[in-house]
């Protein structure tokens, strides 16, 4: 198995992206990394680290995607980027899974005008995984989409159904809908006409869910727009790190309770580590005919070892497979 890895993508490329890469490869057997980008700024930093020489390769590219950049010129332009290459790269069988924390709108465009979308759908989508009382959800569209009609909430479903299947071995994945009310009449008209069409289809779909309901275990799958899922997603982050920030402080305020946290440090380890946005990192673009991982913007290191295990474990499943298989289905039920 090969990882394919942008190694100039991201706020602290490509310094943690490389060290990132060189943890997972030191951590697990069974897959190799090709760090893509500018070779002489890789191997500064490859050269202070221990690892199987033979497991890295290095694509030299000469020029990079920046945020600023316009996501169709730079794709259609930087044709030498780290990014543009990458999706190449895919497309021509030389990787398996291709993981970038670059631009998100680049990443759109490459994966639509290189890959390709997969027959039947209409927009790809953001797949973010986050855990939950008593386990993990995920949240699609997390940031692709800022609006969508009903059509694209239902794509939304299956894809997010076929992508949690294929992670967590889930046969019947419970679907869910965020709208602003579990009533029937509540919402915008595209939300109610994709419940009801959600409603008559194959999957497991549980009904409207209300922001309260997130963390609750009512659905494995939360389908929303990308404006909406991008912001549950960043509050959750932001409310996570003030959290853990307040609970810092009411441990360190005295000797006595910096000895009471002592009989519950076990427990707030375990808490911190369901919740750390860099081991739950990672969301797959799903919808686009071939693997490919969107890490964000401001990755470290430990988030990029965590990302290349997720695409592994992405790449020995059958989820494209089934994914085609499922849009083929329902494109045979509208003739």
């Amino acid at each position: 198995m090969k990882i394919l890895v942008d190694a100039m993508g991201g706020d602290n490329a490509p310094g943690a992206v490389v060290q990132g890469c060189v943890e997972a490869v030191n951590e697990r057997d069974g897959f190799d990394v090709v760090l893509i980008g500018d070779e002489t700024a890789i191997k500064g930093v490859l050269s202070g680290l221990s690892y199987d020489a033979s497991r890295i390769s290095i694509r030299h590219t000469t020029q990079v995607i920046l945020n600023d950049d316009v996501p169709t010129k730079a794709i259609r332009e930087k044709k030498d980027s780290s990014m543009t290459v990458g999706f190449r790269m895919l497309k021509e069988k030389e990787g398996d899974v291709f993981l970038s924390a670059g631009s998100s709108g680049a990443l759109l465009v490459g994966s639509i005008t290189i890959l390709k979308r997969i027959g039947g759908i209409e927009r790809p989508c953001l797949g973010s995984v986050i855990p939950t009382e008593s386990g993990r959800m995920l949240l699609v569209d997390s940031g692709l989409n800022t609006s969508c009609k009903a059509s694209r909430y239902v794509h939304f479903a299956h894809l997010g159904a076929a992508y949690y299947k294929a992670l967590f071995k889930t046969e019947r994945p419970r679907v869910g809908l965020v709208n602003i009310g579990s009533e029937e009449e509540k919402g915008p008209d595209a939300v109610k006409e994709a419940g009801a069409v959600l409603k008559e289809s194959s999957l497991n779909y549980i009904g409207y869910l209300e922001g309260k309901d997130l963390f609750e275990d009512k659905a494995d799958i939360v389908v929303t727009d990308g404006f909406t899922g991008n912001v549950v997603l960043k509050l959750i982050e932001g409310t996570s790190k003030y959290m853990f920030s307040e609970i810092k402080n009411i441990i360190y305020k005295s000797p006595l309770t910096m000895f009471g946290s002592l009989f519950l440090k076990k427990g707030l380890s375990a808490f911190k580590k369901k919740m750390d946005p860099d081991i739950n990192g990672g969301a797959p673009i799903l919808g686009v005919d071939g693997l490919v991982i969107k890490s964000h913007g401001s990755s470290k290191a430990k988030t990029i070892r965590y990302v290349v295990l997720k695409a592994c474990d992405l790449a020995e499943s059958s989820f494209l497979d089934d994914i085609k298989s499922t849009f083929a289905r329902i494109d045979n039920s509208k003739d």
